[in-house]
């Protein structure tokens, strides 16, 4: 289990790596395609057979990233 506070050191961001955006650290498996499966209805399982050099602790990592980039910001409804 990862916790808030670790997913630091699994999630990086380096320009010199996918146009800087945020990665799990040591590979080029970007947050959002990560964050964007589990949306889409993917189980860890099913990451895991696609990106065999993530652990299930990555992908924690990844959705702990995202919570707290949320976290960050101030969204406001759209109105139609």
């Amino acid at each position: 289990m990862v916790t808030a506070a670790q997913w630091r050191k699994r999630i990086s961001a380096d320009p010199a790596i996918h146009h800087g955006d945020p990665c799990v650290a040591g590979t080029r498996v970007p947050v959002s395609v990560i964050v964007g499966s589990i949306a889409d209805g993917d189980t860890f399982e099913q990451i895991l057979d696609s990106y065999p050099q993530l652990t299930r602790e990555d992908i924690q990592a990844t959705l702990l990233y995202a919570a707290e980039a949320v976290n960050r910001f101030d969204l406001f409804p759209v109105s139609k």
